[in-house]
């Protein structure tokens, strides 16, 4: 298997509220449902995750609140917002917008200059 892409800047806040829009969860649960999702092709670091955490709480798209995990151990539990669910629906247009744009430049047939 090919090593894991590094997710592109600006993807993972996007990726993070698309995992809780399942349901709510605390951030290992995130990092293991991303990793699921991408079949081991993304690498997300625990850095990276908790900073996006940070910043989609501080634009109140996600919530938090403490929990116990199955384990019994305590952990901020995230769940998506409205504002989030509707962050996501644009995001994801314009995701898909830009993604199929880059794929038809770059699977154009070459044409001699």
């Amino acid at each position: 298997m090919p090593d894991p892409l590094a997710v592109m800047r600006g993807t993972l806040d996007v990726l993070v509220l698309k995992a809780l829009v399942w349901s709510p969860m605390h951030g290992l649960e995130i990092s293991e449902w991303l990793e699921t999702q991408a079949g081991g092709n993304l690498e997300v670091l625990d850095s990276a995750l908790y900073q996006a955490l940070y910043r989609l709480e501080s634009r109140q798209l996600v919530t938090a609140e403490w929990g116990v995990t199955d384990n019994s151990r305590r952990a901020r539990y995230y769940k998506v917002t409205r504002q989030g669910r509707t962050y996501l629906q644009q995001e994801t247009a314009r995701w898909l917008r830009y993604a199929d744009t880059v794929t038809g430049i770059l699977t154009a047939p070459a044409t001699p200059s």
